[in-house]
């Protein structure tokens, strides 16, 4: 169960997309039938929140000092993509 709960934090603080399905059937002889199938990519950026706990934790193993500076780098010009845009 922790492993989970890591793991889910790593995915928020690195960001991570999503496919948001939206379906619409109408009924046919009976039976239903798509009519509209909507497939949606969201981008949903890092959140830092989750990269402090994950810090405070302990949970990012095994990384080194310039790979943590590179991770961090990463993060603000993911950060300041998505206030300009």
């Amino acid at each position: 169960m922790e492993e989970d709960v890591i793991a889910a934090l790593k995915k928020c603080a690195t960001g991570l997309s999503a496919d948001e399905v939206v379906e619409e059937f109408t009924v046919e002889d009976g039976e239903l039938k798509l009519v509209k199938k909507k497939v949606t990519r969201r981008d949903i950026p890092p959140d830092l929140k989750a990269v402090k706990m994950l810090m405070d934790e302990g949970g990012i193993d095994g990384l080194s000092d310039a790979e943590l500076e590179a991770e961090r780098r990463r993060l603000i010009k993911l950060l300041k993509e998505n206030e300009d845009g």
